[in-house]
């Protein structure tokens, strides 16, 4: 919920935002960033699959192998700390499931005031 209150923070267009989100084949990409995202997306359902050919086109969009290995590097660490919290069963806190299951199923500005409005710690 984080990266996508980031990412509505940081855009001018929420339905753009929610795309991204949601379903980043439906945005408007740049060559570039659809490539980036596809291979983000292998990467992380299928890395066995990974070939040099992967790597060679995101080089024919222009990424340098610097840009590349922080491609790699950034996809890696989400899909690490992803499994870490599903590891150690990471919940959502108490009496944010309808806001979460409301930004997943609605507009983007649903939960935009939420995302971004400072919240009172939780009690331990």
């Amino acid at each position: 919920m984080a990266h996508g209150g980031f990412l509505r923070q940081h855009s001018d267009d929420p339905e753009y935002s929610s795309h991204i989100i949601h379903d980043y084949t439906q945005a408007d990409l740049d060559p570039q960033t659809r490539a980036i995202l596809d291979y983000a997306v292998k990467l992380t359902l299928t890395p066995a699959l990974m070939r040099e050919s992967d790597i060679d086109g995101l080089r024919a969009t222009g990424l340098t192998d610097q840009q590349v290995l922080s491609t790699v590097a950034i996809t890696c660490v989400f899909n690490f700390m992803n499994r870490l919290a599903d590891g150690l069963g990471v919940e959502i806190p108490e009496g944010r499931e309808a806001i979460m299951g409301q930004w997943l199923s609605d507009a983007a500005k649903q939960a935009q005031d939420w995302l971004l409005t400072p919240q009172p710690a939780l009690a331990s």
